[in-house]
């Protein structure tokens, strides 16, 4: 092949999913020129899997990415067709929103955004090497031979990288959605010493909507007043779509197990790892054996679709038995599949291989994001994306490293536990993961990270005044209702009676009443006179706060101990080896990872109390 000198940039990113967006966008709205490229222009912010933005912890990433100036709680109030916050039932702490997106339509408005984005180019094209100068990144390559120079590179290949479909027996070198996999590019990385591993996922069937019987099953609605996915989405996102629920049956249950000699991954065809928590059908037939029926969202994929969803039902069986499967589920006997259900292996990185950064240890100006991290979703992605692009434009700068605390964000919490623990299957961000969930929730993330997003470069000032001023108002809020007392009256006793609390006979300050877990804000309003007018997010923010001031408190007080250690750096060049009292596996750990704290070493595999300890001693010499 010819090669040929195509241009020059500051940064390339390579793959335009939702790891690739952010990364692109941020870098170029930090003033650096750059590159995207994607192997099918028609792939920009593709959906191969669940056509939906948010849910369990993914909520509170696009949150927090919102906060921080990045673009997919923007799009996702543009496309989405239903939203549902999750967890209700519970604290504020799990509370977690969730939309169905129209999934052409959310391409539409993420590739046009990326073509009108200042200092930004959107190519065509398969990236087959990576090439280095001095230990770092100093070009780009395509098929065709045309090589671009960059100063950093940005590896956001999704499922592409050595892309292998499993239908059955069918197995091809593929991409998802029947786009070609990025093949040439794992040779160069692995020139260039990168750990790389095997790991796969999956999606569920397809299928049309006019042949499903919506009769048999359950109707999902949307939230009657919906919130929106982004700070500055003005107006409330409207419900045009509803979701079903259905269940599998015995009879579903018995097609598996007679068919599970065919199933690649028992059989031996399928080497990579899936993911724990959405797993293929015929996995969770084997895990569970005893247990009788499963559940099945049946989604759409947007409003000019006659598609379905079927959310819970991934596999990788022969597509005979798919269809077997299908028309054994209530509401599918008729249905007609419009796509398989297919397995996708690709290769990635140990993610032990990256600094908090994002950066390879092994190349500098050389980062990762998404999948290529060994994680899985749109979210975790797009969070990851954003990091690496704001990293690689703050070291081509000299600029302190964008790196953001377990203790602030979830973001936090996912690059950490990735670069510090890694993963040995697609990691998926969950509520559970956070030691400061009750700090860290979704509804509050404008208060935590809009200041580091304005600190960047990438929030106006007239934003971040916004949040300043909405945080004041709460502050004042709760002042007036500790100061303004409730009077005894008939009406408040009815009312308390009525709500299963306790009667006041000689008045008491609102805040008492607020503390109350039967009691809500907007419910005391007849009992309070001087009761300014405030936004419902105000609102929202007065009640968490006065309601779990304790607990708020408690988490606050863990932070800054937190910190403290936190704060015990670790010197860069330092020698695990010579430290007396570490054990054999703690120093290799240790040598491997480079944690850059007492914090981050406390947290790695293999390190005990005991070798902590032993560090502490010797940071203490």
């Amino acid at each position: 092949m010819t090669e040929f000198h195509a241009g020059q940039f500051d940064i390339a990113v390579i793959g335009a999913g939702h790891a690739g967006i952010e990364a692109a966008l941020a870098a170029a709205r930090l003033g650096m020129e750059t590159i995207l490229f994607t192997i099918n222009m028609d792939a920009v912010g593709n959906m191969p899997c669940n056509p939906a933005i948010g849910g369990t912890g993914k909520g509170h990433l696009v949150r927090e990415l919102d906060a921080l100036g990045g673009e997919m709680a923007k799009a996702a109030d543009a496309c989405c067709i239903q939203y549902r916050l999750l967890n209700r039932g519970k604290g504020p702490a799990v509370w977690s929103l969730r939309a169905q997106a129209d999934r052409r339509k959310y391409q539409e408005v993420m590739k046009h955004t990326l073509e009108r984005q200042e200092h930004l180019i959107v190519r065509q094209g398969e990236v087959v090497e990576v090439r280095t100068e001095n230990g770092a990144v100093s070009a780009v390559v395509l098929s065709t031979g045309a090589v671009f120079s960059v100063r950093a590179a940005i590896l956001a290949t999704g499922t592409y990288l050595t892309g292998r479909t499993i239908i059955g027996e069918c197995i091809e070198d593929s991409g998802p959605d029947g786009m070609h996999a990025s093949l040439r590019l794992t040779e160069s990385l692995v020139k260039l010493g990168l750990p790389l591993r095997r790991f796969k996922t999956g999606t569920p069937p397809r299928v049309l909507a006019r042949t499903v019987d919506f009769d048999e099953m359950e109707v999902q609605t949307g939230d009657e007043l919906p919130v929106p996915f982004s700070y500055s989405t003005k107006n409330p996102p409207e419900n045009r779509a509803v979701c079903w629920l259905t269940w599998t049956t015995d009879e579903t249950k018995r097609i598996v197990e007679e068919n599970l000699h065919l199933a690649p991954m028992y059989s031996g065809l399928i080497e990579g790892v899936g993911p724990r928590y959405c797993p293929s059908f015929e996995t969770k037939i084997v895990r569970f054996p005893d247990k009788q029926r499963h559940q099945l969202f049946v989604e759409p994929m947007g409003t000019n679709t006659d598609e379905l969803y079927i959310q819970g039902f991934s596999s990788s069986l022969p597509e005979s038995v798919q269809v077997e499967m299908l028309h054994s589920v209530p509401g599918l006997r008729q249905a007609v599949m419009s796509r398989p259900a297919y397995a996708i292996e690709y290769d990635c990185i140990d993610p032990l291989a990256l600094h908090a950064t994002l950066e390879t240890k092994q190349v500098a100006h050389l980062y990762g994001a998404g999948q290529f991290n060994g994680s899985s979703g749109y979210e975790e992605a797009a969070v990851q994306g954003f990091v690496a692009g704001v990293n690689a434009v703050r070291k081509l700068r000299g600029e302190s490293d964008f790196i953001l605390s377990r203790s602030e964000s979830y973001i936090g919490t996912l690059i950490d536990d990735l670069v510090t623990k890694g993963t040995n299957e697609p990691y998926r961000i969950m509520t559970s993961r956070s030691e400061y969930r009750l700090l860290l929730r979704q509804d509050n993330a404008d208060q935590r990270l809009t200041r580091r997003g304005y600190d960047i470069g990438l929030v106006s000032e007239d934003r971040l005044r916004a949040v300043e001023e909405k945080y004041a108002a709460v502050e004042r809020e709760i002042r007036r209702l500790t100061h303004t007392g409730a009077s005894p009256s008939p009406a408040l006793s009815a009312f308390l009676a009525e709500k299963g609390t306790a009667d006041v006979t000689d008045g008491c300050p609102l805040i008492a009443l607020l503390r109350r877990p039967q009691l809500h804000y907007d419910e005391l309003a007849p009992f309070d006179p001087t009761r300014p007018e405030i936004g419902a997010d105000v609102a929202e923010q007065v009640e968490i706060s006065v309601k779990y001031e304790g607990y708020i408190q408690r988490q606050m007080k863990q932070v800054e101990d937190f910190r403290k250690m936190e704060r015990r750096k670790l010197p860069a060049d330092l020698d695990y080896n010579a430290i007396q009292g570490l054990r054999l596996e703690a120093r290799e750990k240790l040598s491997e990872i480079r944690p850059l704290d007492l914090g981050q070493a406390s947290r790695i595999s293999g390190v005990s109390p005991a070798d902590m300890t032993a560090l502490m001693v010797w940071l203490e010499r």
